[in-house]
């Protein structure tokens, strides 16, 4: 069995547009052949699915408390068991379908207590694999060809959970000093990720994003974000107000009949990043190194 290809989006700040990113990368590598899976850990308020409209369907499941298995039930102790019972219901219960191409497996509120529930496993063997185990196991046999999960805009036991699983990260960036400050303590934290567990993460994009190119700031950041990543800066993404528009109606920009001059220009950026990205991430093994990893 052919394993998908795995990438999580991920930058220790809000507000950059990380989840805009995996929800348009998403539909890009849709609309270019591959079957996608986006798997929402970025927190209760469920906004990847609110990108696809499919959030009132979430929380009517939440209120009527039917949202049972949901995602953060992945990562208990007694997840087999639940698939035991269930079958392969476990997993297609947690996975909706969207109108643009890729299928969601969407936030719960069970997220917000999941780094604490995780910090009480001792070995970090255990704490940091249990959504790669859950991928490898349940989700891999479903024969994606991209899974991409957007994580939280902190660093935590879930994001953790999330660079061990896909092994590739894709780094969302609005041009300004503590977005490269950021970056590059992100960079530590994946040195570290494979010194001391040897995982090797890599750092397979960075996405330039709300991108105002009639500014001058703008042009000296991306310039310098060239200089200090050659090998994996994107097409910048500019700013658009037709990408918000549609993320308040349940969409991306791609779903707009007759976008604006920016919108349609933000939309090849994506389509353009999306080729760059599969190629950057086809070869990479997502399960590297887990024999390496010391518990002391």
């Amino acid at each position: 069995m052919r394993r998908p290809s795995r990438v999580a989006t991920f930058i220790d700040k809000g507000g950059t547009g990380k989840t805009t990113v995996a929800a348009h990368l998403g539909v890009a590598l849709s609309e270019a052949g591959d079957d996608v899976l986006l798997v929402d850990l970025a927190g209760k308020q469920g906004d990847l699915s609110k990108h696809f409209g499919l959030w009132d369907e979430v929380e009517e499941s939440i209120a009527e408390d039917d949202d049972w298995p949901n995602i953060s039930t992945v990562f208990q102790d007694e997840w087999d068991i639940i698939v035991e019972k269930l079958g392969d219901a476990a997993v297609q219960d947690l996975i909706l379908e969207t109108d643009e191409g890729p299928d969601v497996i969407p936030a719960h509120p069970g997220l917000d207590s999941l780094d604490a529930e995780l910090g009480n496993i001792d070995k970090p063997s255990e704490r940091y694999s249990r959504l790669d185990d859950f991928l490898t196991e349940y989700v891999d046999p479903l024969g994606y060809d991209v899974i991409l999960v957007d994580l939280p805009g902190i660093t935590n036991n879930v994001t953790y959970n999330g660079l061990w699983a896909t092994r590739n990260v894709v780094v969302p960036v609005e041009a300004g000093v503590f977005e490269a400050s950021q970056l590059a303590a992100l960079e530590e934290d994946l040195d570290k990720m494979d010194e001391n567990f040897g995982v090797d993460v890599g750092l397979s994009m960075v996405v330039p994003n709300k991108v105002d190119r009639r500014t001058k700031l703008a042009d000296e950041y991306l310039a310098e974000f060239r200089e200090a990543y050659p090998e994996v800066v994107a097409r910048p993404v500019p700013v658009s107000q037709e990408i918000r528009n549609a993320a308040n109606e349940g969409r991306t920009v791609f779903d707009v009949e007759e976008p604006s001059r920016t919108g349609e220009r933000a939309r090849k950026r994506f389509a353009d990043n999306a080729d760059e990205l599969r190629s950057r991430i086809a070869d990479k093994p997502t399960r590297t190194g887990v024999e390496a990893v010391s518990d002391d």
